[in-house]
């Protein structure tokens, strides 16, 4: 894992569980050991699609070099399939990718709502059947995320199919789901992965924002269902996932055309979800201690957004740049992390 292009680190290493950003090379030359990794590159990658979700982003801070957020465990994997999903497992925790083609659904509704929908059935129904009753983090990346179809944006159409699944399963949609980010890409299936296990997370919010649960109709008929933020206890270990995170106070997008600044209010948002963890736990979180993964939506915005960022977090900033398109067409960019707490092992 790059530091803001000037060092390299682990996000975070533990007997249990550790995620470090590698690459493709560097993920197989240990594959047993591998829970699940998630690879960002622009080309087709040759990489087992067993071990790996690939989302076809550019990197914008090394455009020739692919880098996957990858999640070992210590104990034994084991690998198994459920209609879509392939999975790894350990350790009590599971990791989980799927990759569904929207011209599966009748075209005749909105395809990217059907495709969701059934995605996320199907991550219930597995996590049923294996008894891992709790999600921790989702990642969700959709093809053309702001073009619209049958008169709705087609987030929205995501969203609607998201939370239809978790009202068909009894999840709850107001105040306890897990953290997430959905980010756009120009083409592909819907992709996403997901972390589950058999401790029950802290699922946390930001008092500087509405949850998005909660978010008006102006947003869409149904509200995104996350949590800013869900922090995990795993044997001795902690694990801090933060959602996707961006220029939002209260439920208002803030600072339209200006990159910098928006970078500074999604780190003041971060800043406060951190805050947050801190009361609510026992474990001491900080900026400094974050991995970051940064979704840009303007290639050119990388330079000021980078120095935006070490500016706020320091020369140590550890960090992956991306080009995404984001929820919401006044977002310029979004920024999620994950945080390892001492007790679970980061050095």
């Amino acid at each position: 894992m790059r530091a803001c292009g000037h060092r390299c680190g682990a996000l975070m290493r533990d007997p249990v569980l550790h995620g470090e950003y590698q690459s493709v090379a560097d993920m197989q030359e240990q594959p047993d050991s591998v829970l699940g990794a998630i690879c960002f590159s622009s080309t087709p990658l040759m990489v087992d699609q067993a071990l790996c979700l690939h989302v076809p982003m550019q990197r914008l801070d090394q455009p020739d070099e692919a880098v996957c957020e990858v999640w070992r465990c210590s104990g034994q994997v084991a690998a198994g399939q459920y209609g879509d999903i392939r999975y790894r497992q350990g350790d009590g925790v599971l990791f989980g990718v799927i990759a569904l083609p929207e011209h599966r659904f009748d075209a005749g509704r909105p395809l990217l709502q059907q495709a969701a929908e059934s995605a996320y059935r199907q991550v219930f129904e597995l996590l049923n059947r294996l008894e891992y009753h709790y999600l921790f983090r989702f990642w969700n990346y959709i093809a053309d995320i702001n073009a619209e179809s049958f008169g709705m944006e087609r987030y929205q159409q995501f969203n609607i199919g998201r939370q239809d699944a978790f009202l068909a399963h009894g999840r709850d949609v107001l105040g306890n789901a897990p953290a997430a980010c959905a980010l756009g890409m120009r083409e592909g299936p819907l992709a996403i992965a997901f972390i589950a296990g058999t401790a029950p997370p802290l699922n946390i919010e930001n008092p500087r924002q509405i949850s998005a649960c909660r978010y008006p109709q102006q947003y869409g008929p149904r509200s995104p269902t996350f949590s800013r933020a869900s922090l995990v206890r795993i044997g001795k270990g902690t694990v801090l996932f933060i959602s996707g995170t961006a220029s939002i106070v209260g439920h208002a997008t803030l600072h339209h055309d200006d990159a910098v600044m928006q970078t500074r209010e999604a780190m003041a948002n971060i800043k406060a979800v951190l805050d947050e963890a801190n009361r609510q736990s026992p474990d001491s979180f900080d900026l400094a201690g974050l991995a970051y993964r940064v979704y840009i939506r303007h290639p050119a915005d990388l330079a000021p957004v980078r120095a935006e960022l070490v500016r706020i977090v320091g020369e140590q900033c550890t960090a992956v740049y991306l080009q995404a398109d984001i929820c919401r067409t006044d977002l310029l960019l979004e920024i999620e992390a994950v945080h390892a707490t001492k007790s679970f092992g980061m050095e």
